[in-house]
């Protein structure tokens, strides 16, 4: 799954800088416990009274689901819907009950089947804490037979975006339309139909629906036949699938039109849509065209199933879904208008296909045994677009972007409240939050830093081992572990194609690195294990003397107890380059200490070559000054990345009093003379949160400073932009943040422009085409005054471009009319003309707003139970608000209020690790602006701002 916040995370990137939005962590429960804590002498209590036969929250080993018969019959006039479901189970130990999954379902009916005997009946008990229903036989179930156990049922149509539920849409012509979609992972198919809702217990599903002539169908499979049951209704029966867990299951009952064609491979592909936004579907026909056929090539697995359809759902919270042979999405992370999207919509699309492919091998084919290995899925399918989007649109440059990813998670991870990528969870709110950065971006990176130091071939090697391995099973952590060791070792599975590669075969003219893995005296495990097994990330620290080179690690971590990161130890591969040599030189760091040595003295010395590893660096003695001289007479000696990480190391540095803040801001000077869009948008990241703390603080001699010295480093740059679509997809992202920024920052030049362009755009009623990548600029200065505010509402309300509805959106989240802003909150809770799946982007744009912070704060207080209800507790969308809207308080009077609201809250969010985040970064904000206010006003007065 994508989420919504993260899928367009490159999209939301160019709006963060420019919305002024300082990097906002995600979230997720925390859980601090492992195994069932449950007691086996704790006795639950059904709702009607009788003892409930099983006292855990996961369910018990004694039967297992081989196949589901599902019938669905849903009526999108009355929003419930009416289910049948046959499950064949195989008994593993004797037992007189059956416990599975179901929730708010309405079971009127349970029977079971043996063989071609006679059904008995089942008693129905419900423990819904547990969200677990109990069917007792009368008569034992006996080890290793199959049973047929029959269930009826009925429910509503889910209110929420999870589970089986209601959808809108407007038309053109402004007619109101209701589909049904489904939304399980990754707890919520025991919504639909009651089932053992847990990713171990994979089966096969055969699944029929019921519709009325007007909509059409769709699931997982292809479609078989469709019956005519009269009365006006169809039941369509669609093939039976492959093994698979019960999140992957979907199914949609819509109006959706498509467009088709063939991958090279024979799979067929299609992008399903509403009529009136059907010929916006092309882009993604192609795009899902080449990624299918890359990943069969480059997995050397087949896609096992003869479809791939792709849909695009008006109401969805996260960005997208990897259902088997159904992935669906956010129309906005789907959809594209060549006209109105921009380059960064088009990378952002192009990824999040990519994403969800990568889920078809990734956690569809071999999937995590339980929850607390989610990485395992989402942090491959997060690498995976990387590797593939490089490859199948190399125009789109996007292995620019992926250290972003990185810093990302490690604003997060420098947190006590961070978690090990694999983490204890039981119950589903903390399932919920394990999707989230660590997972995700973490994941993806220390994936990129394994296969950097093990060689592209060795890794890919070892990842497809551990899908032909694991086909249709589950998997744990020490299973991808095992599965890139001794890769060039014969496996009963590789039946010769591993080694056609050449890898292999040409072991003798390897890398020193890749020689010493292949000898096996590297232990990929105990070295992986250091990074999944606990939390956080090392610092290491570096003191060149003359050819000698001290390296030690400890944990980096942001707080006021230095204790707390004693104990930790990482296998840290190491890479670095120097004065002398360009070459990528490498050293495996295993303990707290050690030495290297040079062979000759040298001038400087840059580690995290690329920032390929997960770590960050300090440079003790004079090794800082030799860097900061460096950018400052010759800034391309080092690569866009290696600055862009220096910048971002020397500010993670400042926060835990290792670098005095003129050191880090003496870096930036040399930013007049960068170019490039990783250092400029890393630039930006670091300075504009200073001054952010200072808006929420009433500062403005010193914030309207720190401003301007931000204008005047990239004034240059701002002026050479050209107000168009042309250059290259960096090119153009980079135009489009600049502009943005210096727009809102009041850079009178830009100001000017937009107005001028907003105007005319304004005179042609909106028909006028303006250059894609300037429209955030425009839009955002024309929504200043109330004419332009309500004028591009107007736009927004009528437009069907998601492109052109996020621009706008934005764009009124910057006016600095406050009742505009609560406004355009209060339609978003109403979820009509503004869906209520963008509530979550609106609250915290407006959180970043100098005029609508404190609304924002008071909105999310106000409406707290309510949002909760529809985003679900432990959600990525409540997690970006709880984190978004008060991560930038910087205050004793603020923190205490906002602790004060989440401990009141008892059951109902104070234990969330968003919530312990928020808090945590509020008391890094405190420390760090008593620690370096002065310093801050000093040095720009030394620097003549």
């Amino acid at each position: 799954m994508q989420s919504s916040l993260r899928g367009t995370s490159l999209r939301h990137h160019l709006l963060a800088a420019a919305l002024l939005v300082a990097l906002t962590a995600q979230c997720s429960v925390s859980t601090g416990q492992g195994e069932e804590s449950s007691s086996d002498t704790i006795s639950l209590v059904a709702t009607n009274g009788q003892p409930f036969p099983w006292n855990k929250m996961r369910l018990p080993s004694s039967v297992s689901p081989l196949r589901y018969d599902l019938l669905i019959h849903p009526n999108l006039t009355t929003l419930d819907f009416t289910g049948s479901v046959r499950i064949t189970v195989q008994v593993k130990e004797d037992t007189g009950f059956v416990v599975l999954h179901s929730k708010h379902l309405h079971i009127s009916k349970a029977a079971v089947q043996q063989g071609r005997g006679g059904s008995s009946p089942l008693q129905v008990l419900e423990y819904p804490a547990y969200e677990q229903v109990a069917l007792l036989s009368d008569t034992p179930l006996v080890t290793d037979r199959l049973y047929v156990i029959s269930i009826d049922y009925v429910a509503n149509l889910s209110e929420s975006f999870h589970g089986f539920y209601k959808s809108t849409y407007r038309t053109r012509e402004g007619e109101v339309r209701v589909l049904a979609s489904t939304q399980f992972e990754p707890t919520a198919a025991r919504l639909a139909f009651p089932c053992f809702d847990e990713p171990a217990f994979k089966a096969n599903f055969s699944i029929k629906i019921r519709r009325e002539a007007k909509h059409i169908a769709l699931s997982n499979m292809p479609l078989v036949k469709s019956e005519a049951l009269g009365g006006g209704l169809l039941e369509d029966h669609f093939d039976v699938s492959v093994k698979m867990s019960t999140y992957l299951v979907a199914f949609i009952v819509s109006d959706f039109v498509s467009v088709s064609k063939m991958s090279n491979n024979g799979v067929k592909i299609s992008v399903y849509a509403v009529p009136d936004k059907i010929d916006q579907a092309h882009f993604a026909l192609e795009a899902a065209a080449k990624l299918l056929d890359f990943y069969e090539d480059y997995f050397k697995i087949p896609y096992p199933l003869p479809k791939q359809d792709l849909a695009a759902i008006p109401d969805f919270q996260s960005g997208a879904m990897e259902n088997w042979g159904l992935t669906t999405y956010r129309e906005s992370a789907l959809l594209f208008n060549p006209k109105t999207s921009s380059a960064s919509e088009k990378l952002g699309i192009t990824m999040i296909i990519a994403h969800e492919l990568a889920h078809q091998w990734f956690g569809n084919l071999v999937t995590m045994e339980w929850w607390n290995d989610l990485w395992l899925n989402e942090g491959f399918a997060k690498f995976m677009e990387y590797v593939s989007v490089n490859i199948t649109n190399p125009e789109l440059q996007v292995e620019d972007y992926f250290l972003g990813q990185c810093f990302n998670a490690m604003e997060v991870d420098a947190l006590s409240s961070s978690h090990p990528i694999s983490t204890p969870v039981q119950n589903p709110a903390q399932i919920q939050e394990m999707f989230d950065d660590v997972s995700y971006e973490k994941g993806a990176c220390i994936l990129n830093m394994l296969r950097d130091f093990l060689t592209a071939d060795a890794f890919k090697i070892g990842i497809i081992r551990y899908l032909r391995r694991y086909s249709y099973e589950n998997t744990r952590n020490e299973d991808l572990w095992e599965s890139l060791t001794n890769v060039c070792q014969s496996d009963d599975l590789d039946e010769g194609r591993l080694q056609g590669d050449g890898f292999c075969a040409g072991s003798q003219q390897l890398s020193a690195t890749a020689k010493w893995y292949m000898h096996d005296e590297l232990d990929v495990k105990t070295m992986m294990n250091t990074w999944t097994l606990q939390q956080g990330f090392p610092l290491i620290s570096v003191s060149v003397r003359g050819r000698e080179v001290r390296l030690s690690q400890e944990r980096y971590l942001k707080g006021s107890d230095p204790t707390q990161s004693s104990q930790y130890l990482w296998h840290v591969p190491l890479t670095y380059i120097t004065s002398n040599s360009n070459t990528v030189h490498r050293f495996l760091l295993k303990t707290k200490n050690d030495v290297l040595f040079l062979p000759e003295a040298v001038e400087w010395i840059k580690f995290n070559v690329g920032m390929n590893g997960y770590y960050i660096v300090h440079y003790e003695d004079e090794g800082w000054d030799a860097l900061i001289n460096l950018l400052q007479k010759n800034h391309m000696a080092l690569s866009s990345n290696d600055r862009a990480s220096l910048l971002n190391n020397a500010f993670q540095l400042v926060s835990i009093g290792k670098l005095p803040l003129d050191k880090a801001l003496d870096l930036t000077l040399y930013l007049k003379n960068e170019t490039e869009i990783m250092p400029v948008t890393q630039g930006l990241g670091e300075l504009i949160p200073l001054y952010k703390l200072m808006e929420k603080r009433d500062m403005s001699d010193v914030e309207n400073k720190m401003k301007g010295y931000i204008v005047q480093l990239f004034r240059e740059l701002i002026d050479r932009q050209t107000w168009s679509d042309e250059g290259s997809v960096s090119q153009r992202m980079l135009r489009s943040y600049l502009l943005m920024f210096a727009c809102v920052r009041g850079y009178q030049p830009c100001v000017d422009k937009a107005e001028r362009l907003f105007q005319e755009w304004k005179e042609s009623g909106g028909n006028l085409s303006l250059p894609s990548d300037v429209v955030l600029a425009v839009y955002s200065v024309g929504a200043q005054t109330p004419e332009g505010w309500d004028f591009l509402f107007e736009q927004y309300r009528q437009s069907l471009f998601s492109a052109v509805k996020s621009q706008i959106k934005a764009a009124l989240t910057i006016s600095r009319m406050p009742h505009k802003l609560l406004w355009i909150m209060e339609q978003s809770l109403q979820g009509d003309t503004l869906k209520m799946q963008d509530l979550p982007y609106v609250v915290v744009h407006v959180s970043k707003n100098p005029s609508g912070h404190k609304h924002a704060w008071e909105f999310l207080k106000t409406n707290w139970h309510t949002l909760v209800k529809k985003f679900d507790l432990g959600s990525h969308s409540i997690a970006h608000m709880v984190t978004g809207v008060t991560n930038q308080y910087s205050t004793r009077e603020m923190l205490e209020e906002v602790r004060g609201f989440f401990e009141a809250l008892d059951e109902s969010g104070s234990q969330l690790r968003c919530v312990q985040q928020a808090v945590e970064s509020i008391e890094e904000n405190i420390r760090w602006m008593d620690k370096n206010l002065d310093k801050v006003k000093g040095w720009l007065q030394r620097n003549h701002l």
